[in-house]
């Protein structure tokens, strides 16, 4: 073996422990992002593997969450825009839609919170995951989104007034009652 393919191998695995550290940054990000776990993990799975594949174009020392993010990113809008005409058909939920009583009141499956994170828009949505949730400063989070910072700057601020405003009924009521005074 070569001092140069030695070189290599070290930086396969460097790389490769990297990349597994920052899969369940990714799982949480792909989660927030479509809101199906099963959508979410192959999501990660492609991403994992395109960043495996391109290792060679990552430039060691610099921030691999953001390049995964990145990819990640990249690769669901592509697959919203391919899916696009598409519709999900799972039969097993299709036949317990068809024998299901009319309950109203049947527990809902998402906590409150995933559910009005669904309801944000798709940018502000994103914007709140890689703020609030990932960590990344404005900066790197508008690099990521490839928008201005001022813009990332704006989604999560709105984004945080919409998630307050759907989590908190009460609080739309008390703003109405007093814009009206």
């Amino acid at each position: 073996m070569s001092v140069t393919e030695g070189s290599v191998a070290h930086d396969d695995e460097v790389f490769k422990r990297d990349l597994l550290t920052v899969l369940p940054h990714l799982r949480a990000f792909a989660r927030g992002l479509c809101g199906r776990p099963d959508f979410a993990d192959d999501l990660v799975q492609e991403t994992a593997i395109k960043a495996w594949t391109a290792r060679e174009r990552f430039t060691p020392g610099t921030n691999m969450r953001a390049w995964t993010f990145a990819i990640l990113r990249n690769h669901f809008l592509s697959e919203l825009r391919r899916n696009r005409h598409q519709a999900d058909y799972d039969p097993d939920s299709a036949e317990r839609l068809l024998v299901m009583e009319a309950d109203q009141e049947a527990p809902l499956h998402l906590s409150d919170m995933e559910v009005a994170l669904m309801k944000l828009s798709p940018e502000r949505r994103e914007a709140l995951l890689l703020v609030g949730a990932g960590g990344f400063t404005y900066e790197e989070a508008a690099k990521i989104s490839d928008c201005a910072v001022g813009t990332m700057k704006s989604r999560v601020a709105r984004a945080r007034d919409q998630l307050a405003r759907l989590l908190d009924p009460e609080r739309d009521t008390i703003t109405v009652e007093h814009e009206k005074a």
